[in-house]
């Protein structure tokens, strides 16, 4: 707010801000409103929003990691701290959020990617680290970015009668199968960030692949050197977080039975973390707790930090079609409160294991495989939003569906068109992700890309 009452808010939808005078109800944009983007009359994913003594508008922006300022009346902004791409350099922020700017001009700034608080003097090219910048932890000299959503979650509130655009965007593929930086050859698993940006499990290419948001290629972060075993190697990746405390990539490296962390920037091998495991989906909680599906042993296993041997969690009593089985599990979620929700491949059914519970409970399917709303064939990717509702990819159906909690039956939200290419159509869908805006993903693994369905204003 500024002095005279008039109220400034972001508009992370719209990539904007509007100016509220007093009694006003419209506002006015005051900054971006172009539609997201880099140029200088555009925002992306605007957060805070500072207004000094002259009227100027200061932006903090997610998706493009700089602030920039506005003048009062200005048609663009210029850029003034930030804004030469992610990294760690004193030219470059990662994801910025908080800001606040002084009589100065100076500009100081929260730099959550880099765990540090900078300061940006007016018209300087870079900037300094004023508190932070010592790695990520909870030591008095440290800062530690919060994950404030569950991994794969959104952190927005999904209406229950939310919609989805039904034809999608590819986001990454898409230029038929092969092994060029702009294809995907059997994708399974993604993680969406949340700048937007996706990593891929590229399976026939053993490689994870970075696309960033708009972005017309990828960009091989780990693996993408030949098939085998290696240190520097994976063998058909399944699935892939990001754990963000640790600025790392985890991939459940299937052909290898093995999990491996490999660091996000620049890294060249990876770390086994997790050995001898017929791994397939994979993910983890705001503890940083892993949760690893194990098909051949029919089981959800966790694994707390440190921890070597992890703890069954779901399953782990043979294969079957009992509650106290899984059959085939490929896919797992984790809500915040630490209950699992496992698909099952071979059972036709999404299974709630709430925690410490020694059998599970059916959310969506368990009638027998077929294409009816009451059943899945070959369930695969599933995630849960924050009222207990179950999104799943129903493969062999080629659609995605939404199972509200308790119900007993489902309803499709895209695809289900048949199998096919078409932008409304899919070809055994698998991953499944929403970005934090409530659009969403889905592993197109038939046609080797990744479809991006918007969702409509009310998600």
């Amino acid at each position: 707010m500024d002095e005279n009452g008039s109220l400034y808010v972001t508009d992370v939808g719209k990539h904007e801000v509007r100016r509220y005078r007093r009694g006003e109800s419209q506002g006015t944009v005051v900054a971006g409103g172009n539609g997201s983007g880099n140029r200088l009359d555009q925002l992306s994913y605007p957060q805070y929003v500072f207004v000094d003594r002259d009227h100027s508008v200061y932006v903090s922006e997610y998706g493009n990691d700089r602030v920039m300022k506005w003048v009062e009346g200005a048609k663009q902004g210029i850029v003034v701290a930030g804004g030469q791409g992610k990294g760690n350099g004193l030219t470059q922020l990662y994801s910025p959020q908080g800001v606040v700017v002084d009589q100065l001009g100076t500009v100081y700034v929260a730099d959550p990617g880099n765990d540090r608080i900078m300061r940006w003097p007016k018209g300087a090219t870079q900037g300094s680290v004023i508190v932070g910048g010592n790695g990520r932890g909870g030591q008095s000299n440290q800062l530690n970015q919060p994950i404030v959503h569950p991994l794969r979650g959104s952190s927005i509130d999904i209406h229950p009668n939310a919609r989805w655009q039904q034809n999608g965007l590819t986001v990454a593929g898409g230029n038929q199968e092969g092994n060029g930086i702009n294809q995907l050859h059997y994708p399974c698993g993604l993680y969406v960030d949340d700048d937007q940006t996706i990593y891929v499990t590229d399976g026939w290419n053993h490689r994870i692949v970075e696309w960033k948001w708009g972005a017309t290629s990828g960009q091989v972060v780990a693996g993408g050197n030949g098939q085998g075993s290696g240190a520097h190697q994976l063998s058909c990746p399944f699935d892939v977080i990001v754990d963000k405390k640790r600025d790392s990539l985890i991939i459940s490296d299937n052909s290898n039975a093995r999990v491996v962390r490999w660091p996000r920037r620049n890294g060249t091998s990876g770390e086994t973390i997790i050995s001898n495991f017929n791994c397939v989906g994979l993910t983890m909680d705001e503890n940083g707790s892993l949760y690893v599906t194990d098909k051949g042993k029919a089981e959800v296993r966790r694994y707390r930090r440190g921890e070597s041997q992890g703890t069954v969690v779901a399953g782990g009593n043979e294969s079957g079609n009992r509650l106290d089985q899984l059959s085939l599990p490929h896919y797992v979620f984790v809500d915040r409160d630490h209950s699992v929700y496992v698909s099952e491949w071979d059972n036709h059914r999404v299974m709630k294991w709430v925690e410490g519970a020694k059998q599970g409970i059916v959310v969506a399917g368990g009638q027998g495989k077929g294409n009816g709303l009451t059943q899945l064939y070959y369930p695969l990717g599933v995630v849960v939003d924050q009222l207990g509702t179950v999104y799943v990819a129903d493969q062999v159906n080629a659609r995605i569906m939404r199972w509200p909690k308790g119900a007993t039956q489902g309803s499709v939200i895209v695809g289900g068109n048949g199998q096919g290419e078409q932008s409304n159509q899919l070809n055994q869908p698998l991953g499944l992700s929403f970005d934090r805006h409530g659009n969403l993903y889905v592993v197109d693994y038939g046609n080797h890309r990744v479809q991006k369905f918007n969702g409509n204003s009310n998600v």
